[in-house]
């Protein structure tokens, strides 16, 4: 299974905040949404995301003047992306190699879509799931 049939069965739309949004429209987003993860871009251009964890780790060391601060002094800039084309296995064991929990999907340059390893997860569990009944079906036959 590639990536890009989780997103066909997920969807490609993609919450984004700027570079120059403040963190307090930020956490707003991630509650509200329900979000762990959001992608920075500038115009078209991926230029960084923003998770809980980056969230977290800001918090314990800025306190409340996190709010105030803009997605840009926050923000991880060295993403790992995908393509459409890529496995849902590689892309498992990369994430958990890197330590991440999203994967922003890139097609020509541009943001087309998000991942998580919830999404990958899903989408293992669920051909396993093939997998079973048609060797059931095999076997019954």
């Amino acid at each position: 299974m590639r990536i890009a049939d989780v997103l066909r069965s997920k969807g490609s739309a993609v919450s984004t905040v700027a570079p120059e949004d403040s963190m307090g429209e930020v956490l707003r987003a991630i509650a509200e949404r329900n979000l762990g993860a959001l992608p920075v871009v500038d115009g078209d251009r991926l230029v960084g995301i923003v998770s809980e964890r980056d969230v977290v780790r800001r918090l314990h060391s800025h306190g409340a003047a996190l709010l105030d601060a803009r997605v840009a002094e926050v923000m991880t800039t060295e993403v790992v992306t995908c393509s459409p084309d890529d496995g849902v296995g590689d892309l498992a064991r990369i994430m958990t190699d890197r330590r991440v929990r999203h994967l922003p999907v890139i097609v020509d340059g541009a943001l087309a879509g998000i991942v998580s390893i919830g999404d990958l997860v899903k989408a293992r569990m669920d051909m396993l799931e093939q997998e079973r009944e048609q060797l059931e079906s095999y076997i019954a036959q």
